[in-house]
């Protein structure tokens, strides 16, 4: 065989072996699905049925992508019923592409009535925007949680505690990202229509964190 053969033969054995090993050491997340769906079946026989069918939901939910803060379960709604975007510190940037065709396609597609952005105090990104240190990559996108301090400064210098100084901005960075949503081409097409959508921001208590 020739060297590009003998290569190609080794990828695939190194792909091989990683598949079965990644497949092995996730297993249990499918034995846990095929649990919850023997539930749901169980309660419920109809559900999957009626899930395939249409996806219609009233909300579009855009949270943090924590782990601790999970949109249906916080809302006490079924699958379904919450159109999800999670980004580190909720955020609604005009360049971000994949956020603004989320909205899109929730606004003109799904026909939302409203827009939740979510944030929780104790954010990770929150803190590590203000913690003046070094984080790699993500400096890039935490550079816009910087500009919402730099529009509230003086407020949040005003402020000694460092704890509460995080959760301000918390709740500061909600206001601004549902500006910023509220700017959008696509939410001021919407309005322009008379179409009935809200956007409104929230933000909730979780367990502290460690900053990136």
């Amino acid at each position: 065989r020739s060297r590009r053969q003998r290569q190609m033969c080794i990828i695939d054995r190194s792909i091989d072996h990683l598949s079965r090993h990644s497949v092995k050491s996730i297993q249990h997340l499918f034995d846990n699905n095929q649990q919850w769906a023997d539930k749901i079946k169980e309660e419920d026989p109809d559900f999957f049925k009626r899930l395939s069918e249409q996806q219609k939901p009233e909300y579009l939910w855009i949270g943090c992508s924590d782990s601790r803060v999970p949109a249906n379960e916080l809302l006490g709604m079924s699958p379904g019923e919450v159109f999800v975007h999670r980004n580190i510190a909720n955020q609604v940037i005009h360049t971000d592409l994949n956020c603004l065709s989320v909205i899109q396609f929730a606004v003109e597609i799904l026909k939302v009535k409203h827009i939740i952005v979510c944030g929780h105090y104790g954010c990770g990104g929150i803190i590590a925007s203000i913690d003046n240190k070094r984080h790699g990559l993500i400096d890039n996108w935490l550079g816009h949680i910087k500009d919402v301090y730099r529009f509230h400064k003086d407020k949040l210098d005003a402020v000694e505690d460092h704890k509460t100084k995080v959760n301000l901005l918390c709740d500061l960075n909600v206001v601004e990202q549902v500006a910023n949503v509220c700017h959008t081409t696509t939410l001021v097409n919407a309005w322009k229509e008379k179409q009935d959508v809200t956007a409104v921001s929230y933000t909730h208590l979780t367990l502290p964190t460690t900053p990136y």
